[in-house]
């Protein structure tokens, strides 16, 4: 069996992902020989260089390594990639990123993090609080930790925090000794082909947990009976039914202040610099954690409080008198939801105009009345096209498709050169002291490339 301490040289395709680069800093920081090839050029990809990682772009057997110890592969990789064709041929020692954070997690105690929502930010809240109170973990981020800029950091104790990806089943490897189940809301229907079989996957993952484990699960998830765990805990935003809930929550600057409501006793006072509802409820379970942990309910809250959160997740980029800009990884219409909902609570006078794009043709197939739903709480939408990720098109499905369900007077769809127009010379003059801007980028796509391009403009006019 292959084991962690044998491997020596590792080659990544496809290593520029959030979860594979994870993984190559993993290697990396065990003093193993660490390549890897991926598409496109990218922020992160720079950033693995510099950390002294070798890259190329260019789909070429000839720069694989002439033995390496083990091939490590996303499913996103079409099958006829030269280099994976090359790998097979020769019979390379190859796996999966999910396989490969299996055969880590085998020798570790874990903290698994898996939920169709909510699982990036509460992921790297729980590893900021191991890390920031002392108590330290490796942890394995879907994000870039904004305190740290990484999606990775290390530790000398074996304790792994790991974020659960539902899709290719890939969580299944996994080994919890603490597993959180934040959501099971209907999507990867390209992969599960029904709602239940996706939710089947979920029962199954509670059911990885190792004996004594704990399993922390949202309040209200269908098929919560099915969860297998003798410690079985759930948590709430405010719901008295669930075992632990938030109190006494206020808004407090664009974030929040709240009570933890545990089993056994209350922390008061806890301080969140991060909006959104939803995200006081991903901090109730992230805290829960490391109080079962036995971390001080004093350090604890010092480290929410400096916690400054999760790239594109609820991100704020802009926050001024005139305007608000948020920008935030929402790709799924629950997310979306939750998302304008908690910016327009804390920014209630402003006007909303939301820049979507939309992500995968099957998504947008498969959840187009709920997209429509979600977008409609915004005063104005405009659509990106459809960023196709590893899909091929399908017949009749483009953006066009949301923009005829939507009820929202003002609407349209633009490509990104469009909208960066649209927004200097329509969006960002028409606001005034009086009547304020709240502007909101969303997807999960490569919307991120407007970000800057956008706060330029911004800072331009203010």
């Amino acid at each position: 069996m292959l084991s962690i301490n044998n491997i020596q040289t590792v080659y990544f395709i496809g290593i520029g992902g959030i979860g594979m680069s994870a993984l190559a800093r993993y290697f990396h920081s065990l003093g193993k020989e660490v390549s890897g090839y991926d598409r496109t050029q990218t922020a992160l990809t720079d950033a693995l260089q510099q950390e002294g990682i070798e890259i190329h772009f260019d789909d070429n057997p000839a720069k694989v390594p002439a033995k390496p110890d083990l091939v490590i592969y996303t499913p996103a990789i079409p099958a006829n990639q030269q280099e994976l064709e090359l790998v097979r041929r020769e019979g390379f020692p190859l796996m999966k990123r999910s396989e490969v954070l299996g055969l880590i997690s085998r020798g570790s105690f874990n903290i698994c993090i898996g939920g169709t929502h909510g699982k990036t930010t509460t992921t790297t809240l729980v590893a900021y609080i191991l890390r920031a109170t002392g108590y330290g973990c490796n942890a394995f981020l879907g994000g870039i930790s904004v305190n740290y800029d990484t999606n990775f950091w290390s530790d000398s104790r074996n304790v792994s925090v790991i974020e659960a990806d539902e899709y290719d089943r890939s969580f299944l490897q996994l080994s919890p000794d603490i597993a959180v189940i934040s959501s099971m809301d209907a999507d990867h229907l390209d992969i599960y082909g029904t709602e239940e079989a996706m939710q089947d996957a979920f029962v199954e993952f509670s059911k990885k947990l190792k004996p004594g484990g704990t399993l922390f699960s949202k309040f209200g998830l269908p098929r919560a009976r099915s969860f297998d765990s003798p410690r079985h805990l759930t948590y709430s935003l405010q719901n008295e039914s669930a075992d632990i809930r938030a109190s006494n929550i206020s808004m407090h600057d664009g974030g929040y202040r709240f009570d933890l409501i545990l089993p056994d006793t209350v922390i008061s006072d806890i301080k969140l610099n991060m909006g959104g509802l939803h995200n006081v409820e991903n901090a109730v379970v992230a805290i829960s954690i490391a109080h079962q942990l036995g971390i001080d309910p004093t350090a604890i809250k010092k480290a929410v409080a400096d916690f400054k959160g999760v790239k594109r997740r609820f991100e704020y980029i802009y926050k001024k008198e005139q305007l608000v800009y948020i920008d935030d990884y929402a790709h799924h219409p629950e997310e979306l939801k939750a998302l304008l909902k908690g910016a327009r609570t804390l920014f209630p006078d402003r006007k909303c105009c939301l820049l979507f794009q939309p992500h995968l043709f099957s998504r947008t197939k498969d959840l187009a009345d709920a997209f429509a739903e979600s977008l409609d709480l915004a005063d104005e939408v405009i659509l990106l096209p459809i960023y196709p990720a590893r899909e091929l098109p399908i017949p009749g499905v483009t953006s066009q498709l949301l923009l005829d369900k939507l009820q929202v007077k003002e609407k349209m769809i633009l490509d990104k050169e469009a909208a960066l127009t649209y927004l200097k010379n329509t969006f960002l003059p028409s606001l005034r002291p009086d009547f304020p801007g709240l502007l909101i980028t969303a997807g999960a796509g490569d919307i991120d490339t407007l970000v800057k391009p956008i706060e330029e403009l911004i800072r331009q006019k203010w």
